[in-house]
């Protein structure tokens, strides 16, 4: 059976594997002059369907309602967006069943899970929060991913520099935060889009350098009878920085 927002949170659907492509340009006026969209608080644009249909109506309402959110929990939906817990949906409703239709509600966390700002915060790893701002879980590593990818999108639409470097480098870190072996982490997240997979194949590249050298320098380490301190004197490195590269070069316990 497939989940619905009934059993699965709003924000859970929107980063989803199937990522909506960057947002399409507006129309153009009748004297050429482009026609302002109506924005919810968060940054993304509804998608069509039949709340749409009847003109601004469906907008106006998803408003309204992140606008009440805002007003409830402004720790989570005010100046700053943090990933919200799963199954958020279902527990507003619960709390507030005055306040919120169910399907408007759907609509406006669909529209706040979204917007580049919740995307980027997904992006960057933060753990999910409940209403209060209080971390609860990690977000999985495939949320991220393609929270990375799809503000990638979003920020490549609007500019002619090619953002592929950057990715890169935003991959490589998802990949070593997540903790999982190339296979998992592949079978999580790959796609059909040739440019991401090869830019991801990329990241894979610089993620097994990066072992490397963090491997080397373990041997290293281990080699010259010294302590972290006198080590990093030798090669002119920060003591910090060098304690940090060889617990991760070593292998986790039970590993």
């Amino acid at each position: 059976m497939t989940p619905t927002t009934e059993t699965v949170s709003a924000p859970e659907a929107a980063e989803a594997p199937a990522a909506s492509a960057a947002p399409a340009a507006p129309r153009e006026g009748r004297r050429g002059r482009r026609k302002p969209r109506p924005e919810a608080r968060s940054d993304a644009t509804p998608k069509a369907g039949p709340e749409a249909k009847g003109g601004q109506r469906a907008p106006r309402k998803a408003n309204a309602v992140l606008e009440r959110l805002f007003e409830l929990y402004p720790k989570m939906f005010g100046a700053r967006f943090r990933p919200l817990k799963l199954g958020v949906y279902q527990e507003l409703l619960a709390l507030h069943p005055d306040d919120f239709k169910k399907e408007d509600l759907k609509i406006a966390l669909g529209l706040h899970a979204r917007s580049t700002r919740y995307l980027d915060a997904v992006a960057a790893g933060e753990q999910r929060h409940d209403l209060n701002g209080v971390p609860v879980e990690p977000v999985a590593p495939e949320h991220v991913h393609h929270a990375i990818l799809e503000v990638f999108k979003r920020r490549q639409a609007r500019t002619a520099e090619d953002l592929r470097p950057k990715l890169r480098v935003r991959l490589v870190e998802a990949i070593e935060a997540s903790g999982l072996s190339r296979e998992d982490y592949v079978l999580a997240v790959r796609t059909q889009d040739e440019v991401t997979n090869a830019v991801l194949d990329e990241a894979f590249v610089e993620v097994g350098a990066r072992t490397a050298k963090r491997e080397a320098l373990l041997r290293a380490f281990e080699a010259s009878g010294r302590t972290v301190a006198e080590f990093a004197e030798m090669y002119g490195m920060d003591p910090a920085e060098v304690g940090r590269t060889l617990a991760r070069a070593r292998p986790a316990p039970g590993g």
